[in-house]
């Protein structure tokens, strides 16, 4: 079969829901019996988003083959329960970056190098070689931004070029926009979605679907108006209202019509009748009311919640299958520091401390961690969670607080967290990064061999600093329990306390893996941990093999 490419556009804002409508929609087409893969093209100049600040992307996505990526790529792989590889997330830095290499190489033989030919040329091999290393009949293309931004043109024309190279019925154009809500009158508003189209059209680009975003419900006459002054078939405008739970989208996009339009357009034939069955299950069971337990997530971000995506569903997919809802208490680090929000943290159930990097907030989070330790309340701390439960325990048994890992204090008589032998004369940020899958041999009789009820199992990274070996004894003999290893034993992966309910860190990031129809078992087990410090009886969703 010749591979069909469907891109995606977004118009009038940003944060439009380019990224879940396209991972929704990717869904239904896999239901249909189709192997589909998904691309992001971020307009930025920056190589990947591995060393921006959350603040500015969210945050950063990382895959098996250890390529940091756009946030969307999670949405990409949650709904469409795919892996996705480096290719399927392209930026213009990465772009520019290899043109101007091959320039210096003497590739061009000295010519004068151009946005068009050659920057669409490399943006046109980048995603035609997503279908090639994935084998995927549909790869869906998403564009970030907005049409009109002047970063996204390059980007634009190699969409328009496509369509000429590869043919009509192989490519197809989704336009993601907004419908504006006026107050003053109560109406939504279709001008600046018509204006958008015009934008794309000037461009060359005719979306032959547009799908209406709005935060109340679209009225059929607006739906008309749009495929009139936008020239799209009326089937092709589908609304799309904000929906509180977001994994309703597929099902909301399948009651549109939205797989059967596009395969016809495309030229398909449906191979199997979708069966929703789990998913409306999974979409019910959300809106069902659960008892609540309150989980405490302690990071330097907080204020931007996209900033921990991933962690955030994750504590979803869990409490989901454990029939309970969990309520996320946001808790800044500082704020602990400067003695706020301690009263939050004692409301919980559970605290969590995510990943991050930089000393700021370090001592709201072994905070944090201390207070989970002395008052048994269980923990889960996620890669550099991992190493400030770490510190915290360190400071406890040497009676030390001095104890630290040398990423915050070099100079610290007790570097229970460093840098590895070999990584000390690396001084380029990224070069001593241990990024993308590893195996992890977990020890029998622990608690996370207990939650895996496995023996080896593969988890992605994105770290520098390690557990230094060095105290391993030390802390075994005081009670922490290093309950996975990498398989030659050299590196600590999970480390948890003996005489805790549950007190777990791991050095890489479960929640990469986790999935709304199969949640990861260490996040399970923490969610299910929490249920039991709050007295509240978990009542497991039974799921169907899917």
């Amino acid at each position: 079969m010749t591979t069909k490419y469907i891109f995606f556009t977004g118009g009038v804002v940003s944060s439009v829901g380019k990224g879940v409508t396209a991972a929704a929609i990717g869904r239904t087409l896999k239901e249909r019996g189709f192997s589909v893969t998904a691309q992001k093209l971020d307009p930025y100049l920056n190589v990947d988003p591995g060393t921006m600040s959350p603040y500015q992307h969210g945050e950063v996505y990382v895959l098996d083959d250890g390529a940091e990526t756009d946030l969307d790529l999670g949405h990409y792989e949650r709904f469409m329960d795919v892996r996705l590889n480096r290719v399927c997330n392209t930026t213009t830095g990465q772009i520019y970056a290899e043109i101007i290499s091959k320039e210096r190489r003497g590739d061009f033989l000295g010519g004068t190098i151009q946005v068009i030919p050659h920057i669409t040329n490399e943006i046109k091999r980048r995603i035609t070689m997503v279908a090639k290393t994935t084998n995927a009949e549909i790869v869906l293309v998403e564009v970030g931004g907005t049409v009109g931004d002047i970063e996204s043109q390059p980007f634009l024309e190699s969409l328009r070029q496509l369509r000429r190279e590869l043919g009509r019925e192989n490519t197809m154009y989704i336009h993601v926009t907004w419908l504006p809500y006026i107050g003053a009158t109560g109406e939504l508003k279709t001008k600046p979605t018509q204006h958008s189209v015009s934008e794309l059209r000037s461009i060359g680009i005719n979306p032959d679907m547009i799908i209406a975003r709005s935060d109340y419900p679209v009225d059929r006459s607006l739906l008309d108006k749009i495929s009139l002054y936008c020239d799209v078939d009326r089937r092709a405008v589908v609304p799309m209202t904000t929906t509180p739970v977001l994994y309703e989208v597929p099902l909301l996009l399948e009651e549109a019509g939205v797989a059967d339009f596009i395969l016809e357009r495309l030229g398909l034939e449906v191979r199997r009748q979708p069966d929703w069955n789990l998913w409306r299950r999974l979409v019910a069971q959300v809106r069902r009311e659960k008892p609540k337990v309150k989980i405490a997530l302690v990071g330097k971000y907080v204020e931007l919640h996209d900033a921990y995506m991933s962690v955030r569903e994750a504590l979803k997919h869990a409490a989901l299958h454990l029939g309970v809802e969990v309520e996320i208490l946001w808790i800044h680090a500082t704020d602990l520091e400067r003695g706020r929000s301690l009263e939050m943290l004692e409301q919980a159930h559970g605290i969590l401390v995510p990943g991050g990097f930089g000393s700021r907030g370090i001592e709201g989070k072994i905070l944090a961690a201390r207070y989970a330790r002395t008052h048994k309340v269980p923990y889960l701390g996620l890669c550099l969670g991992m190493q400030l439960m770490v510190v915290e325990f360190a400071r406890h048994i040497f009676n030390d607080e001095r104890a630290n890992s040398t990423e915050f204090d070099r100079t610290t008589p007790y570097p229970v967290i460093d840098l590895l032998p070999e990584q000390q004369q690396i001084t380029e940020m990224g070069g001593t990064m241990r990024l993308g899958l590893y195996p992890c041999q977990l020890k029998p009789g622990t608690k996370a061999a207990q939650a895996y009820q496995e023996t080896l199992v593969q988890e992605r990274h994105r770290h520098r600093f390690e557990f230094n070996n060095t105290y391993r004894e030390i802390f075994e003999k005081a009670g922490m329990v290093f309950s996975g290893l990498s398989p030659d034993g050299r590196l600590v992966e999970i480390a948890e306390l003996a005489d805790h309910p549950f007190m777990l860190g791991t050095q890489f990031h479960p929640e990469f893996l986790s999935r709304p129809t199969r949640p990861h078992p260490l996040f399970k087990a923490f969610v299910k941990a929490a249920c039991e410090y709050a007295g509240v009886t978990v009542q497991p969703f039974e799921m169907e093999t899917i």
